[in-house]
């Protein structure tokens, strides 16, 4: 009776153990499944992206830094001081993730000084068109990057020595940029830009030397998306 009773005893443990194992392995199962169904929906995600057809418009403001050496005007080594202006963007997107952008700017103001002593001011304009990729991400940070060409307008040239005459300038521009997105169309944007400048200058009528600025422009915008 008592080995009835023991062999019955183990035979159900077996069961038991049978049970508990398979309920185990099945566990295990919808772990396995439910962590690939995650790792799959994470990858097939869409990387948000700029569409075609869309538009942005971004305001802010930009330090604009001339380099520290500027050349030689009238035998004497220049130096162009730096200004924050008001910037404004626009870009529309020919292709998913490629716009053309439009920069432009409230005049920017430098002052001139010859062999360290302040000789002039000028004003400028810097117009800029630019193609910009920006890279899709499953992020809130998008960063791009662009080139383009910029065509420098000067104006208001002051100097107590006579008539001062900066010419325009053509050339081009290049940029890196990160947008972080706050709401669905809304991003904050840091961006640098490089700039091309070499103008001939002249006093009177006569040629002086050649101002070569090629600064750099950093710029903090509210950017949205239209």
């Amino acid at each position: 009776m008592h080995l009835m009773q023991i062999r019955v005893a183990c035979a159900s443990a077996r069961q038991k153990g049978r049970i508990n194992e398979s309920k185990g392995m099945h566990m295990t199962k919808n772990l396995a499944a439910l962590t690939l169904s995650t790792a799959l929906v994470a990858l097939a995600a869409p990387a948000l992206a700029q569409s075609q057809g869309d538009w942005t418009l971004g305001i802010g403001v930009g330090y604009l830094n001339p380099k520290s050496d500027n050349g030689t005007l009238a035998g004497a080594n220049a130096t162009i001081d730096s200004d924050v202006r008001p910037i404004f963007t626009a870009e529309y997107f020919i292709r998913d993730n490629l716009g053309i952008e439009l920069l432009a700017a409230t005049p920017f103001k430098h002052t001139v000084a010859l062999n360290g002593s302040d000789a002039a001011t000028v004003k400028h304009l810097p117009p800029t068109l630019s193609l910009n990729y920006h890279f899709p991400t499953n992020s809130a940070w998008k960063p791009y990057v662009g080139a383009g060409l910029n065509y420098t307008i000067f104006f208001d040239e002051q100097t107590a020595a006579g008539d001062l005459k900066v010419d325009n300038s053509l050339g081009v521009s290049l940029q890196a940029g990160l947008d972080y997105m706050i709401t669905e169309k809304g991003a904050v944007r840091l961006n640098v830009r490089w700039f091309d400048i070499d103008s001939d200058v002249t006093l009177n009528g006569a040629n002086i030397g050649t101002a070569e600025i090629d600064p750099w422009l950093i710029g903090v915008s509210y950017v949205h998306r239209f």
